[in-house]
């Protein structure tokens, strides 16, 4: 299963918002599902997106997302999904709040502690070409919001953590482009 870890630094971890862009920037997050798992006709079923918002007011909260045929997701209103679901968090518990979405207050670098045994990727313009790098289906791909990773934070996870750099490229691209690349290089590779 491919799994991917989208950052926000500021978006919010409550649902009390109307505006996605002012609700830190969530809009941003929203594209990354779509990217993540929508194809022209068909929603991909071997995706995790794991999205972490670290916004106000009450951060870090870890919201996941694993295929689910009942899963409530659709283009239109994957905004009112991400509120629904940020309503739906409890204190102390990890919450499915709808088919495939589970909610609970998890930070990026226990995420990652969970997930140390895989191979993890941090998405860089420094890192190593993505086509050159071996990818195997239990890969895992972080990439942040438009600010990227916290400088701090990004030294402490590749000092802690067994975390190569990699690159989609020289260019800046949206969250959302860089995951419907790299979901493009492993179905060219056929994993």
């Amino acid at each position: 299963m491919r799994e991917f870890i989208y950052y926000s630094a500021k978006g919010t971890t409550t649902g009390n918002f109307k505006d996605l862009m002012k609700a830190g920037r969530l809009d941003i997050a929203c594209h990354v599902i779509i990217s993540s798992f929508f194809l022209s006709h068909k929603i991909r079923e071997n995706i995790k997106l794991h999205l972490i918002l670290d916004g106000q007011p009450d951060p870090p909260k870890h919201i996941e997302f694993v295929y689910h045929p009942d899963m409530p997701i659709s283009k239109k209103d994957v905004g009112g999904l991400l509120r629904r679901i940020l309503f739906k968090y409890k204190k102390g518990q990890k919450i499915e709040a709808f088919p495939g979405c589970f909610i609970e207050k998890k930070s990026l670098r226990n995420l990652i502690q969970d997930l140390n045994n895989r191979n993890i990727y941090l998405l860089d313009k420094k890192g190593e070409d993505i086509r050159d790098i071996e990818i195997n289906e239990n890969s895992v791909f972080i990439l942040g919001d438009q600010d990227g990773l916290p400088k701090k934070e990004k030294r402490l996870l590749l000092k802690k953590f067994n975390i190569k750099l990699v690159s989609v490229g020289k260019l800046d691209y949206f969250a959302s482009q860089v995951i419907a690349i790299v979901n493009n290089e492993i179905d060219r590779k056929e994993i």
